[in-house]
């Protein structure tokens, strides 16, 4: 279901959607629109099979069945919609063509361990990822999709088993990285230097989190230097963790 919300934000509880797209055969975990393409939305489900859609008039544009033989992790689109790239757990991950409908690239056991990962498009066209070692080492790993043989970058974490979730920011390059149970979000820039994967700091709070959210860069209050905001998911309650650079 797809809900319209007003210019002047939320009065009143929503009732009525705009659209309802039906063409899963089960539960959908994923959701995403198109970087560029307008009314242009993504969904991938349980049945493993990603659909494209046109919102406008409700119409199924791809279905893209028969490229994952397990469960899709996460889907992520490139920078001018030409590509995603996806996350399965059969561990691989792969760059998909959605207009020929094929599989154009692929790296099997991205990460050796068996908990779930994430694949995110970087706005240069690598792939960032996140999982586990075969040890299940937290792990941070940068790929070249001309040749995804080796990583250009490797890094272990810890030992913790919280699945990381990878939120990208194009305008700065930086890259945080959310723990599900952990109490902190750390993050990294992505540079053309070795090793390419640079630490930058962590943000620590004392209540771990349950899920993350990623408010988008037109959301954001520039005039307070605002620069990412996320929304930690508590048992309870939701948080808002602003991140700013301070000017002088």
């Amino acid at each position: 279901q797809v809900w319209q919300i007003p210019e002047s934000g939320l009065s009143q509880p929503l009732t009525e959607p705009v659209v309802v797209l039906e063409g899963h055969s089960k539960r959908v975990g994923i959701v995403t629109w198109h970087p560029t393409a307008r009314n242009v939305l993504l969904s991938a489900g349980c049945d493993n099979v990603v659909l494209i859609w046109n919102v406008g008039t409700a119409e199924e544009l791809y279905r893209l069945d028969g490229l994952h033989p397990d469960l899709i992790y996460s889907v992520s689109w490139s920078r001018d919609g030409s590509r995603f790239c996806t996350a399965c757990k059969d561990k691989s991950v792969r760059v998909i063509d959605p207009r020929r409908g094929t599989v154009v690239a692929e790296k099997e056991r991205a990460h050796e361990g068996a908990r779930p990962m994430r694949a995110i498009f970087l706005a240069d066209g690598k792939i960032f990822t996140t999982g586990f070692s075969r040890m299940s080492e937290r792990q941070l790993a940068l790929w070249d999709t001309e040749n995804l043989e080796e990583p250009m970058g490797l890094q272990e974490l810890d030992s913790s088993n919280g699945a990381l979730l990878p939120f990208y920011d194009p305008d700065t390059n930086v890259v945080y990285v959310c723990g599900k149970g952990d109490s902190s979000i750390r993050y990294f820039e992505i540079t053309e230097e070795p090793p390419y994967i640079h630490f930058l700091n962590t943000f620590t709070s004392k209540e771990p989190q349950r899920g993350m959210g990623w408010m988008p860069k037109r959301g954001l209050d520039v005039s307070k230097c605002e620069i990412a905001r996320f929304y930690k998911l508590h048992e309870r309650k939701c948080e808002p963790i602003i991140m700013t650079v301070p000017r002088k």
